[in-house]
């Protein structure tokens, strides 16, 4: 009996504090915005994209997976705008990203052309019914990115990470 009335004493002290912990913490909510001169916080972090240099459009009119990159001028606006840590983050993570999509391609969807879509500004799909979708990279936030198409369909903005996934899903 002795033993309950320690474990007790020793474990609801111990059981307040941890509430009264978790209390404190959910009352500083993530969601709620703090509003600055107007703005919200959120707001004032939103990066916009670099517009490219290039006018160029692509035609894609088969079968294809399409990678896209930022053009130099691009690329240099966004690591002198963004914190250093997040401008290599974003383009080491897109590499490896791209370089797994690539390989998974290959392997297991080889009918599937590979197009590279460096110095391009748009993305002219052509359809079988022969309608066409034109995609500004520009609005795309995204400073790399991978688009799915066929002919049957339409073009797809897919997640690298899930590109096993996403194939399967958007191809069958």
């Amino acid at each position: 009996m002795n033993g309950i009335k320690i474990i007790r004493s020793i474990c609801f002290p111990g059981l307040l504090l941890l509430m009264l912990l978790t209390s404190l913490q959910c009352s500083n909510d993530p969601g709620k915005e703090k509003k600055t001169d107007g703005k919200s916080a959120v707001s004032a972090k939103k990066k916009v994209k670099p517009a490219s240099l290039f006018k160029d459009t692509l035609l894609i009119s088969e079968k294809a997976a399409v990678f896209y990159h930022p053009d130099s001028v691009q690329l240099e606006k966004f690591e002198t705008l963004s914190p250093k840590n997040e401008y290599e983050t974003v383009t080491h993570e897109s590499f490896f990203q791209m370089r797994n999509a690539r390989i998974v391609l290959k392997k297991y969807w080889p009918k599937v052309r590979i197009v590279e879509a460096k110095e391009i500004r748009y993305l002219l799909f052509l359809k079988a019914d022969h309608t066409k979708m034109l995609i500004d990279l520009d609005t795309n936030p995204n400073m790399y990115g991978l688009y799915l198409f066929t002919p049957g369909k339409e073009p797809e903005f897919v997640d690298m990470m899930n590109i096993e996934t996403a194939l399967g899903f958007y191809f069958e």
